[in-house]
């Protein structure tokens, strides 16, 4: 049994994880770095470690401190969260070489999702269809790569996520300036500058798959649309994806199910495709082998804790629950708060938030680790807060969102709510369904 667990993480979603812990009866513990030592998942938490310093490459991304910080704390397991080392198949190993359970999966499903080009691949063994492309180690493959595809083309680093080492090139002379950025980006990023060259599907929707498994079973807890995006990021995220016909929905569903099997995989995933938002054919995009940001929306029309259940399955327990027991009700949508000036092209915006006035009522959820007199620091991720909302349809969970953005008050920092409202009130964001061309048209409000 889990009794002592570290959480190697901060923010909103270290919160997270405490209250479901709390829940469990399950004591935590908190690694923290210097600035955030006094922020509110450091108080809600049983215990807290320093880590390191402020900057996160010597505190929650520094392998042998979080792992020295785990043991010192005689933890029983470690919760990785979302980004920073939660799957970095180097730290699951120390965390298990330290004789610590790792919440994530094992470590041929990290290292075989961690790397694209091989995820690429098992997808392929496990029957899934994949977007037309392959690796590019210099230019001149590149170039060849490129003419298979054809343009517009993306350039994706091989061991990237969240956007970073993501290049779009619209014709073949750009293609020599933006390889060179990429693999630069790529190796800034990740310590590794490999890139694979990929086709651009002009009008395409960012749809996933919320999985979990217990090394023998497997079922998904529905879709999620993704498609509202900048740059790659994502700004809102929905669940189910609406209007995807049911045949290719189910379709999907059981794509995602299908590669979870083929991996035995452990514990939560999330099995990302493209969807082509005129023929709904789908592709194969890679596994999220962690919780995701937007995991509250699954939650909200299942039921279903799923840090509960990463929780569980770490333990060693099999899934308490089959396919036909898993209903999906109403909708639900979120929107990501960041502290961020949306008029100064999303500048950064820390600082000490004076007034923090979260909206609340039927089906309003916020997941925010941010409190008025708070300070938000300059040194990590700018999200501040998740606003959740559900409706029995889709058009209540719209009106909800509206009515919950226009009592949200954040004061002393610049944050996106405007861009949300903006987004709220756009006719092709109600009418549902867009693809990830939608904010490239957004007015500003």
């Amino acid at each position: 049994m889990i009794h002592r667990l570290f959480i190697a993480n901060r923010g909103e979603i270290a919160l997270r994880i405490i209250r479901t812990a709390r829940q469990m009866g399950i004591t935590t513990v908190l690694g923290v770095s210097e600035a955030d030592r006094d922020s509110l998942p450091a108080r809600q938490a049983d215990e807290i470690v320093i880590v390191g310093p402020a900057r996160s490459s010597e505190s929650y991304l520094s392998i042998d401190r979080v792992v020295a910080a785990a043991v010192s704390a005689r933890a029983d397991a470690v919760h990785p969260g979302y980004g920073f080392l939660s799957e970095n198949a180097a730290f699951a190993t120390a965390i298990r070489a330290a004789g610590i359970r790792f919440v994530g999966p094992e470590l041929a499903s990290l290292e075989a999702m961690g790397d694209k080009l091989m995820a690429r691949k098992v997808g392929i063994e496990a029957g899934l269809p994949v977007v037309p492309g392959g690796e590019a180690a210099d230019k001149t493959e590149a170039r060849r790569r490129a003419q298979e595809t054809g343009y517009p083309l993306l350039l994706k680093a091989v061991s990237g996520g969240g956007g970073r080492g993501m290049k779009r090139v619209n014709a073949p002379e750009e293609l020599d300036a933006q390889i060179d950025m990429a693999m630069a980006e790529a190796q800034a990023a990740f310590g590794d500058p490999r890139v694979y060259v990929e086709r651009f599907i002009a009008r395409g929707r960012h749809v996933e798959v919320q999985v979990l498994g217990d090394g023998e079973n497997a079922i998904h807890l529905g879709t999620r649309d993704c498609s509202i995006q900048r740059r790659f990021q994502k700004l809102v995220e929905e669940a189910p994806a609406p209007g995807i016909p049911d045949d290719k929905h189910q379709a999907l569903m059981e794509a995602a199910v299908r590669l979870t099997r083929h991996l035995n995989y452990r514990g939560a995933g999330t099995v990302e495709f493209l969807v082509d938002a005129k023929t709904f054919d789908f592709f194969f995009l890679e596994m999220n082998a962690r919780i995701q940001v937007e995991h509250p929306v699954t939650e909200a029309i299942t039921g279903i804790d799923l840090i509960e259940q990463q929780l569980l399955i770490a333990d060693d327990q099999k899934l308490g629950l089959t396919q036909s027991e898993i209903f999906l009700t109403g909708h639900a949508i979120e929107t990501r708060i960041n502290a961020e000036d949306w008029s100064a092209d999303f500048r950064p915006s820390p600082g000490t938030v004076r007034r923090a006035l979260w909206p609340g009522g039927p089906g309003v959820r916020v997941d925010s680790h941010i409190a008025s007199g708070d300070v938000v620091p300059p040194y990590y991720d700018s999200l501040i807060g998740k606003l959740i909302v559900w409706g029995a349809t889709r058009t209540q969970a719209v009106e909800r969102l509206e009515q919950a953005l226009a009592s949200l008050d954040i004061e002393g920092v610049s944050t996106t709510a405007d861009l949300h409202r903006c987004i709220v009130a756009d006719a092709r964001f109600r009418a549902g369904g867009i693809d990830t061309r939608f904010f490239e048209g957004l007015a500003h409000g």
